[in-house]
C-alpha cells in the first residue's frame, strides 16, 4: 500500500481546534450526500471536533474537513472507514453507499477496488443489519418499490434509489428506533431517496411515462380512446405533482397503486384518518384543478 502523503505519523503535538463545520459543498451529487449526511449528524452528535479525529486518526485536518464538506477530489476508502470507525458508524452499509457514490463521481471501478481492497482497521460492527431492520425491510421492501417506479422510470434507478434508503436507514436505525415512529422515519428516508433522483418541473416531481401506464390507458382500444385517455392522465399527474408532500403520497399509493387506507396507512406511518383527510383535501384540489368532479384515474393501476 502507498499510504497518502498528508498522513502524519499518529502521536504528533495537539493543534488547535479549527473553525466550526462549514456546509455540505454544492457539487455533492445525491449518492454521494446519501452518505455524508449521516457521517457529518455522527459526528456533529460525537461532540469531538476535527482536531480531535485528526489526533485520534492521523489524517491532516484540512482532509477531515474536506471530506465533512465533500469538498475537493473524492475521498478515498481508507479516510472514510477510519472516520467511521473513531464515530462508532456501520461501516458495511457506509461502504456500499461509498462505492455507488464513487461511481457517481466518474471514479473507475478499478480505484473503487484498490481503495476498498487496501489494509485497514477491521471492524467489529456486523456485516448484517440488526433483526429488527431486516424484518422491516422485508415488511415495506414491495410497497417502497412500487413507489420509486412511480417516479423513477430508468431501469435499475428505483432499485438503486431503495437499496440506498434502507442502507441509510441501517445507519441510522438507532435514531429511528428513537424517533416518535420508525414508519414515518423510514418513510421519510424514502421519499427523499427517490425525490433527488425523480425528475421535476417548476420544482415539482414529474410522472414522466408513468401516464402511459395507466389502467384505463391499457384498457383503450382505439388510438383516439388512447390518446384522449393520456391526455387526461397527463392532466391529473401535472395537478397531482403540486400537491403538498403527504397528500401526494397518499394519491400515489391509493390510486395509481391501488392500496386500500389501511395499507397506506401502515407503509407512511400515519393514522388512518389522517390518510381519509388528505385523500379528501386532494381530491378536492384535483376536482377544482381539473374542473371535474371525476374520480383520478378511477382504478388502480
Amino acid at each position: 500500500m502507498n499510504p497518502p502523503s498528508d498522513k502524519p505519523r499518529p502521536g504528533g503535538g495537539p493543534g488547535k481546534p479549527g473553525r466550526k463545520l462549514g456546509p455540505i459543498a454544492d457539487s455533492v451529487g445525491s449518492a454521494h450526500r446519501a452518505w455524508l449526511e449521516p457521517l457529518r449528524s455522527g459526528f456533529l452528535a460525537s461532540g469531538l471536533t476535527i482536531n480531535d479525529l485528526h489526533q485520534q486518526t492521523g489524517w491532516a485536518k484540512s482532509k477531515i474537513s474536506e471530506l465533512l464538506r465533500g469538498a475537493g477530489l473524492y475521498p478515498r476508502w481508507e479516510i472514510t472507514n477510519d472516520l467511521l470507525l473513531e464515530l462508532n458508524i456501520p461501516t458495511w452499509p457506509m461502504r456500499r453507499l461509498w462505492a455507488s457514490a464513487a461511481l457517481e463521481a466518474q471514479k473507475k471501478q478499478e480505484w473503487i477496488d484498490r481503495s476498498v481492497g487496501e489494509p485497514v482497521t477491521v471492524s467489529t460492527s456486523p456485516s448484517v443489519p440488526p433483526i429488527d431492520h431486516r424484518a422491516f425491510v422485508e415488511l415495506q421492501y414491495a410497497p417502497y418499490l412500487r413507489y420509486a417506479k412511480v417516479f423513477l422510470k430508468r431501469r435499475g434507478l428505483a432499485d438503486r434509489a431503495v437499496a440506498e434508503a434502507f442502507d441509510i436507514l441501517w445507519l441510522r436505525w438507532e435514531e429511528a428506533l428513537s424517533s416518535a415512529d420508525v414508519v414515518r422515519f423510514a418513510w421519510s428516508v424514502l421519499r427523499i431517496s427517490v425525490m433527488v433522483r425523480a425528475p421535476h418541473i417548476d420544482g415539482c416531481p414529474s410522472f414522466g411515462t408513468s401516464a402511459f401506464d395507466t389502467f384505463s390507458l391499457r384498457q383503450a382500444q382505439s388510438h383516439e380512446e388512447r390518446f384522449a385517455q393520456y391526455e387526461e392522465s397527463s392532466a391529473v399527474f401535472k395537478t397531482m405533482s403540486r400537491l403538498p408532500e403527504q397528500q401526494l403520497d397518499v394519491m400515489v399509493l391509493r390510486y395509481l397503486l391501488g392500496m386500500d387506507p389501511s395499507a397506506v396507512a401502515d407503509v407512511l406511518g400515519v393514522p388512518i384518518a389522517s390518510v381519509r383527510s388528505d385523500e379528501r383535501h386532494a381530491r378536492h384540489v384535483l376536482e377544482i384543478g381539473l374542473g371535474t368532479d371525476s374520480n383520478p384515474e378511477g382504478n388502480a393501476l
